[in-house]
């Protein structure tokens, strides 16, 4: 049965479409305006709407692993964490519709906020990979995930235009259903779209089939449920259901155009992001000793995230031959958002821990663009102002009496500002085949957060200030010496502010030895400077080949290293005694690594593609050794082959990871080698397979079987495993 089903369906999905345009053809809009990606030297990797409803995936998270280039981590099935060689989380810039998402609390560890971007509205999605600073300011040190949503669509004649998709899918592995509907008005002036998605996402099935040496990896034997008031440790029914990891997530959109003539246009953006509670799955494995008649048993008979609230307004106007600019934008937004943590351990009644940020965001981006003879220039100015609210309780469950708790960041005021400007430069020469990228920022920040109540730690301090200043900036060239060859080589820095996050928060770390992550107000701003090349061929449409390999030096790297608190090294904390760590800036580091991809077109029919991405990353000590850096995935990649003919589209690929052994973890970091293996995370693949064929004139029906051979697997640093076999069945109505 299989070996028919490799002959008939043999496919891949990659970073584009198997149709994808030649790089002529290829526009981007990662330096603000519309730009063909031949003429940019740094690398950028583009995922179409119409791969995206190919991919057919459970979030964006899971749309960016379908790439093969970036890799995810996830510690819930809530949750996603893009890695862009090496740098995670904070470090990694999100971008949606030219506003930054990034705020004054985005951790260093491992995020889920990629999430709350409806991948089902995009109309693109654009990862920069490498420092991109000049352009996006702070935290762009790894690179930028920048997603376009959907806009309305006009009608040229005046009459009414109706237009949209809609689509249900259900998937196995985790009982998902998902339903979705998009539809756009529009008329010569206005414009009218909106969107709405809603998903119910069951719990986790993992894989039956083991590493023959962990027969047990990752297995759920026991959970705590509360009984009539009363916690217990009660046998899973199935040990491979990862039990309470389900969640329910809905996200709405709506957009108003009106353009004014052919040179000015309006555009009113709302974005809203909703979900239930999101249990931390990963939390939810560890831990401890209870006592002497228990023993050892689960830690939390609960911690789960609260509802992740995401509220986006913007207003952006654009013009055309506006004065000197031959292209002009604004952007005013403001975002107000809330997230929370709440805890309570084993038969602990008295204490339900409770801690709630609230966030209002408002930032503002100005943009024109100037063409004169072979150069293009932007220039820009923007600003980010965040203020913080943290607040937190705890509750006797059995009494309802609520009480004070130390709060996740400090309880006063906390205020995080951003003000930058930039220009970037594009120099055509020799006829187009040798383009120069240049630009500069200038960046400012300015941070401020007070603690009101010192009576939980009797900080030496009540007052956190911090007013850097940064100059970052790029330089690349690229080179097209014959039709469908391309060589680029580019220099470029980033720089990361540290935010309240890394500068005020207290958080209790999930590692076998107990730490207690306290403020620090004396850490200083990253800075990464890169050095990549670059390599295109393709030949006569039929074989493509890319490869980039990158060398960065990471510079005040901010890592947790252990401090002392009023002259302690350790404190009691949640009733353990816990090690004093505080973020510093350590060490020097570097990451090297590279990717390529290789695309042959074998028949009319059927197409090959294989991406492969390496990345190897280390800490300098004072002393002359070195330590692994954290969030350094091991090899990954994707592979396969596509079959296309007569409307029908079918896929069988590979995806697969290597290696990441136990001497290549960094035990200070956020490599959590506590849900790994004795020996590491054990290198794993999958076969897969996804068809679609259309139903009449206006339905597709798509179907799919991940993980086929049923593999038991985790991504690196991850404490959550991966979908075991799932079957998926979808309808998508395209208007």
């Amino acid at each position: 049965m299989l070996s028919a089903l490799l002959c008939v369906t043999i496919i891949s999905f990659s970073q584009a479409d198997t149709t994808e345009k030649n790089l002529d053809e290829v526009t981007v809009y990662s330096n603000k305006f519309a730009e063909k990606k031949k003429n940019i030297a740094q690398k950028i990797d583009v995922i179409s709407s119409k791969t995206i409803a190919k991919v057919n995936a459970q979030n964006t998270g899971d749309l960016l692993i379908a790439t093969g280039n970036v890799f995810v981590q996830k510690s819930q099935q809530g949750g996603s964490s893009p890695v862009i060689r090496g740098f995670e989380a904070s470090r990694v810039l999100l971008v949606v519709d030219g506003i930054r998402l990034n705020n004054a609390i985005y951790r260093a560890g491992h995020l889920q906020n990629v999430i709350t971007v409806d991948q089902n509205m995009l109309e693109s999605v654009e990862v920069m990979q490498g420092p991109s600073s000049t352009i996006y300011g702070s935290d762009a040190l790894g690179g930028v995930v920048n997603f376009r949503s959907k806009s309305p669509k006009l009608s040229p004649t005046g009459q009414l235009k109706l237009s949209g998709t809609a689509f249900t899918r259900y998937s196995s592995a985790n009982k998902e259903k998902t339903g979705h509907v998009d539809v756009s008005l529009g008329g010569k002036k206005f414009g009218w779209l909106q969107s709405y998605n809603y998903s119910d996402f069951g719990d986790m099935k993992m894989g039956t089939h083991y590493p023959n040496k962990y027969p047990n990896f990752g297995r759920r034997d026991s959970v705590i449920r509360n009984i009539d008031g009363i916690d217990y440790v009660t046998g899973n029914n199935d040990s491979r259901v990862q039990e309470f990891s389900g969640y329910k997530q809905w996200d709405i959109t709506q957009k108003l155009l009106y353009k004014q003539n052919e040179k000015v246009s309006h555009t009113l953006n709302f974005q809203l992001s909703n979900s239930s509670d999101v249990p931390r799955y990963d939390r939810l494995q560890d831990k401890r000793y209870f006592n002497a008649a228990i023993g050892t048993t689960l830690r939390y008979a609960e911690w789960y995230y609260g509802p992740q609230k995401r509220l986006l307004g913007a207003y952006e106007l654009n013009a055309k031959k506006l004065g000197f600019l031959d292209e002009f934008r604004v952007n005013l937004n403001y975002q107000d958002i809330e997230e929370s943590r709440n805890q309570r351990e084993y038969r602990r009644y008295d204490r339900l821990d409770s801690r709630v940020e609230n966030l209002k965001v408002a930032a503002f981006n100005v943009d024109g663009k100037k063409t004169w003879g072979n150069h293009e220039l932007v220039l820009g100015i923007d600003g980010q102002l965040n203020d913080l609210q943290s607040t937190a309780t705890r509750t006797n469950i059995n009494t309802g009496a609520v009480s004070k708790l130390d709060t996740r960041y400090p309880d006063g005021k906390n205020n995080m500002n951003y003000f930058g400007v930039f220009a970037q430069h594009l120099l055509k020469m020799k006829g187009g085949k040798l383009v120069l990228n240049d630009g500069i920022r200038l960046q400012t920040i300015s941070l401020r957060s007070s603690i009101i109540d010192n009576s939980f730690f009797n900080f030496p301090f009540t007052e956190i200030e911090q007013n850097p200043f940064a100059v970052t900036g790029n330089v690349g060239l690229v080179y097209m010496p014959a039709e469908g060859g391309r060589i680029t080589a580019n220099i470029s820095s980033g720089f990361r502010a540290p935010n309240i996050d890394d500068l005020a928060r207290i958080f209790e770390s999930s590692t076998a030895t107990r730490r207690l992550i306290v403020p620090n107000p004396d850490i200083k701003p990253e800075y990464t400077y890169n050095f990549d090349l670059g390599l295109t061929q393709n030949i006569n449409n039929k074989v493509q080949f890319e490869f980039t390999g990158f060398y960065t030096l990471f510079r005040n790297a901010i890592a947790p290293a252990p401090f002392k608190l009023n002259g302690q090294d350790s404190v009691v904390y949640n009733g353990i005694k816990s090690a004093v760590f505080a973020n510093q800036n350590v060490n020097k580091a570097y990451i090297v690594g590279f990717n390529a991809r290789l695309k042959a077109v074998l028949s009319t029919e059927i197409s090959f593609e294989n991406t492969v991405s390496y990345t190897y990353g280390r800490f300098k000590n004072p002393d002359g050794s070195k330590t692994p850096l954290d969030h350094i995935p091991p090899v990954f990649g994707k592979s396969g082959f596509t079959y296309k003919k007569s409307g029908i589209n079918m896929e069988l690929f590979a995806m697969f990871n290597g290696w990441k052994r136990i001497k290549d973890y960094n035990p200070n970091g956020e490599d959590n080698g506590q849900y790994a293996t004795a020996a590491g995370m054990p290198a794993w693949f999958t076969l897969n397979w996804r068809a679609s064929h259309p139903v009449g004139k206006y339905l597709v029906l798509q179907l799919g079987i991940e993980n086929i051979f049923d593999r038991n697997y985790r991504y690196f640093a991850s404490g959550f495993s991966a979908p075991g076999r799932n079957f998926i069945v979808a309808l998508r109505a395209n208007l």
